[in-house]
This record gives structure tokens, sequence and C-alpha cells, in this order.
């Protein structure tokens, strides 16, 4: 599946779309979610163009992999998120619901955030 560069994402990448932002650094931008599905929702985002998880962990030089994860763990910390914990999610295609076509990783804390996966879904649910 080819990039689109004029998904939301790459717009708010080139400041064409506003964002409530929570942190940036060379390779990545951290934002707050318009429609927060708990207490805390961030998305991160890397500043490559990359689909999904797969096309950025196969397809990113080394540093920016290592950029991208290490501010995922900066953007955590700073929101105070260790403490009660936190989920890491990421959607990667059709049947995980993946939304927008740049690689992001949603955030949430601020909650008990339930169930890895909907009840009944799971082999032992």
């Amino acid at each position: 599946m080819a990039y689109d560069p004029n998904n939301i994402f790459a717009k708010i990448l080139r400041g064409e779309i506003p964002c409530n932002k929570a942190y940036e650094d060379e390779y990545a931008l951290a934002f707050h979610d318009i429609t927060p599905q708990a207490p805390v929702h961030v998305l991160v985002i890397p500043k490559g163009e990359y689909v999904s998880f797969d096309d950025f962990s196969s397809s990113a030089p080394a540093a920016e992999v290592v950029g991208f994860y290490r501010a995922v763990q900066k953007v955590a910390a700073q929101l105070g998120l260790q403490p009660g914990g936190y989920r890491a999610l990421s959607n990667v295609g059709r049947d995980a619901h993946q939304v927008v076509r740049h690689y992001h990783l949603h955030l949430f804390a601020g909650c008990d955030l339930g169930r890895m996966v909907k009840k009944g879904l799971a082999p032992d649910g």
C-alpha cells in the first residue's frame, strides 16, 4: 500500500492542521487524540512517511526506529504514565481498524484499560 501524503497526520506534520502537541523531536510528534478513548490518549507518529508498523519496522533507517521508540518512552515519562501503567497500541490494516495510513502508536492511560482483546474474541473468552 502506497503512502498518501495527504493523510491527516501528514497534514498535521506539515502544520496544515493544528494539534494539541504533547511532545516533538526530530523523529516524532506526539499529540492528544481529538476523540480520546481513555483519560489520557496520545498519538505518537514518526516524521517519516510510513504506512504502518510493518512498513516502518522494515523500511525506516535504524536511527529513525530507535529515535521514534525513545520518543514514545519520553512521552510516557513526560505525561507521568509509568506509575499507573499505560497501553501502547498500533493498529495495522483493515481487521485491526487502522483508519489513518500513517504509522502511529496510541498511548492510553488514566484508568483500568481492561482486557487486551474484546471478550469473546480471545481463545479463552
